[in-house]
């Protein structure tokens, strides 16, 4: 079977069941695993994404309301590909490529097609199956969801005694945006107590006063589509709060900038480690080698910004 998948996680599923040869095309986000970028790009941005976070939800806005495209496809290489399965989503009209991002591309292969609509890890083990029923591989399906289940299970028991601490996860900074879907999930499997996020829901954009209010122990900044680099670049975003400085989470050296585009915002086989990074975070709990400063970091100091500009 030839596959297309323009869906980061779904690109990793396909590799998690041992079919990764049958993957033929990807999306200009399919990272993971790293030979995977070696497979030619059928997506591409529709518009500068280097640009600050409120330009990009701005215009990300813009063309919402005008019904212009977020993300090109190449209709043409994917014909070319011969693809007898493309993978897209239709979850969220933002995140990556959807059905009707092919249908306004012209895209009229006569393909079959997987839409996945994950909001939560039910829905990221439900995708999983998803996948391993079209590429005919449903025992290896359900082999790979109960090892990530258990997986997950295992931060559960390891933090279920530990101080539960108040937490709040935003997925954007320049409009504030609380993490929902599988977020708050997440932070309860490692024992914290998810403030603002509603799991199973969308993220949402909120008033920051809401944020001052919530006051949490713990801020996780995880910006979706951001890597570990792109989302420290936040911090100045956020230090223009007038407020800021009083937050505890600030005070207390407890702000951390994280990978959202690998593990938190991505519905793929990511989404245990993305549970055990929180443990990690939290409490100081590892499942194997310490991740500080690989897919996240503490808020840098003003002086220890100025040490690494000097």
């Amino acid at each position: 079977m030839r596959v297309v998948s323009l869906l980061a996680g779904a690109t990793e599923m396909v590799c998690a069941l041992g079919a990764g040869e049958m993957l033929v095309g990807r999306s200009h986000e399919c990272d993971n695993p790293s030979w995977v970028g070696r497979l030619p790009a059928c997506s591409q941005p529709a518009f500068d994404i280097s640009v600050s976070s409120a330009e990009i939800d701005a215009e990300v806005r813009r063309r919402l309301h005008a019904g212009e495209p977020l993300y090109y496809i190449d209709s043409e290489l994917i014909r070319e590909l011969q693809p007898d399965l493309i993978i897209t989503q239709s979850h969220c009209d933002v995140c990556a490529v959807t059905p009707a991002d092919l249908e306004r591309s012209g895209c009229t292969i006569a393909s079959r097609q997987l839409s996945l609509a994950a909001s939560t890890l039910d829905g990221i083990f439900q995708s999983i199956q998803d996948v391993a029923s079209a590429l005919d591989l449903r025992e290896q399906g359900e082999a790979v969801v109960d090892r990530e289940r258990q997986r997950i299970e295992t931060v559960r028991q390891r933090t279920a005694n530990l101080r539960r601490p108040t937490v709040v996860m935003l997925e954007w900074t320049d409009p504030i945006f609380a993490m929902g879907n599988w977020g708050p999930e997440l932070v309860e499997i490692a024992n914290g107590e998810p403030l603002l996020g509603h799991a199973g829901e969308f993220s949402f954009a909120l008033p920051v006063e809401k944020l001052r209010d919530a006051d949490p122990e713990y801020l996780i900044i995880a910006p979706c589509g951001f890597n570990l680099q792109r989302a420290g670049r936040e911090q100045a975003v956020l230090e223009r709060l007038s407020w800021w400085r009083d937050l505890q989470a600030v005070r207390n050296g407890r702000v951390v900038f994280a990978d959202g585009n690998l593990f938190f915002n991505r519905s793929g086989m990511t989404i245990s480690q993305s549970a055990e990074i929180i443990a990690e975070i939290l409490h100081g709990v590892y499942s194997g080698t310490p991740t500080e400063g690989v897919h996240w970091r503490r808020m840098q100091s003003v002086e220890d910004r100025r040490s690494a500009i000097a």
